[in-house]
């Protein structure tokens, strides 16, 4: 195998430029299915490397699936958001880092939507979508903001984040920091490759290897004050429960790749199982083939089973958020917000479970053959299990604990 996508798979997406964009959320899916087929022949050769992920990221471009969200005017999909998360789940199924670098685009694309003023809204659709842009971000609650300072009428960011996920890869970065002597945060988006952004290259972590997630040094990179998303003649206009979907919209992102990887690691356990498993000889019920097995059809039926129901519960937890997501921005309640993210809440925490525990049991229907490091059945326990630990997901258990107790929603945070 290979570290970069072969021959044939180029000649794929050179046809898809030829095509036009699906017409519809089924064959938007139908889409992700060829990439997810794509990224799966190679996923374990690619996650040894630890190559940077170009040509993935190039594929994703040329497979139209950057531009789901973009505006129609402007040469993109307009899909809605369960058609995002339902193209994040297939992604992932064939490779979670790639599908967790789709999922952030997804993220930071809409941003301005949440905070933005109208005007920057149309200029930022229209630049990333027109241009099949793809979106990073260095925006790590746990590490000290980024200093701004205002230097001859416009904002220069400065300092240190030790996550950057996609950032390395991408067109575009969107930024946060503090304006000095102030208590005002400001988000805005800039070019990915220019001198004062320094990538580490330092992300060497157990999973979600190809995600470029390493630290970043911002120095001296400055924005326009009509670049500072949601400010108006420099005061912030855009204060409302809207804006504050990005943490539930993030959270739900999550799960669906979670819930990708997951549907990876039985998709591809259940190939090995059919091909090379080989049926236990001295049980006293002994089978001609280990698709007989009645321990192994149990489990495959256990783990499907847990799997169809967690991708029920995100699929309702995804349908709630789109609605508000897709709502007038000043017709969002802060209730409706925090009802939705603890609905949110309830969706990970249950692919979070359901995710370790298909990763961690394959390897009982694939046998001791299938522990070998050229299978590579472990990289869905690894992705699954390094991702998770983004925010406790005890946290999220409490959340859904006290709305079922006491009624209570979760405040808006950094995480929630």
């Amino acid at each position: 195998m290979t570290t970069n996508l072969n021959t044939e798979e180029a000649l794929r997406r050179t046809l898809w430029k030829h095509q036009p964009l699906p017409a519809s959320p089924e064959a938007w899916l139908a889409r992700a299915a060829e990439v997810s087929a794509i990224l799966a022949t190679d996923q374990v050769a690619r996650d040894r490397a630890q190559a940077v992920p170009h040509a993935e990221v190039q594929l994703l471009k040329d497979s139209g699936l950057t531009l789901l969200l973009g505006p129609v005017a402007h040469g993109g999909g307009g899909q809605r958001w369960e058609t995002a998360y339902h193209v994040v789940r297939e992604v992932a199924a064939g490779d979670g880092s790639i599908g967790q670098l789709l999922a952030y685009h997804y993220l930071w694309a809409w941003a301005v939507r949440l905070v933005g003023t109208p005007e920057q809204i149309d200029a930022v659709e229209a630049l990333y979508t027109s241009g099949n842009l793809f979106f990073g971000g260095a925006v790590n609650p746990r590490d000290g903001d980024l200093t701004i300072t205002e230097v001859d009428g416009r904002l220069r960011y400065n300092g240190r984040k030790s996550f950057s996920t996609g950032s390395k890869v991408s067109d575009l970065t969107v930024l946060e920091g503090v304006l000095q002597g102030t208590d005002q945060h400001i988000f805005a988006i800039v070019p990915s490759q220019q001198d004062g952004i320094r990538y580490h290259g330092d992300w060497d972590h157990l999973g979600q290897r190809l995600t470029e997630s390493g630290g970043v040094t911002i120095t001296d990179v400055e924005v326009e004050w009509s670049g500072a998303a949601g400010y108006v003649d420099k005061a912030y206009t855009q204060s409302r429960p809207y804006e504050t979907l990005n943490l539930p919209a993030i959270q739900q992102l999550f799960t669906e790749f979670y819930l990708g990887i997951a549907r990876g690691a039985l998709r591809t356990a259940a190939a090995y199982t059919r091909a090379k498993t080989r049926p236990w000889p001295y049980g006293g019920d002994n089978k001609a083939s280990a698709t007989e097995e009645w321990y192994i059809l149990e489990t495959y039926g256990t783990l499907q089973s847990r799997l169809w129901a967690a991708e029920a519960l995100a699929d309702a937890a995804g349908a709630e958020l789109a609605r508000l997501l897709h709502a007038d921005r000043g017709s969002v309640t802060a209730q409706q917000r925090g009802e939705t993210a603890v609905r949110v809440a309830a969706a990970k925490q249950v692919a979070v479970d359901v995710g370790l525990e298909i990763g961690n049991r394959v390897f009982e229907v694939t046998g001791a053959r299938a522990t070998a490091n050229t299978v590579g059945l472990d990289i869905f326990w690894r992705n699954i299990r390094t991702h998770s630990l983004h925010d406790p997901v005890a946290y999220k258990r409490r959340e859904v604990g006290e709305y079922a107790l006491l009624g209570r929603v979760p405040e808006a945070s950094w995480y929630t």
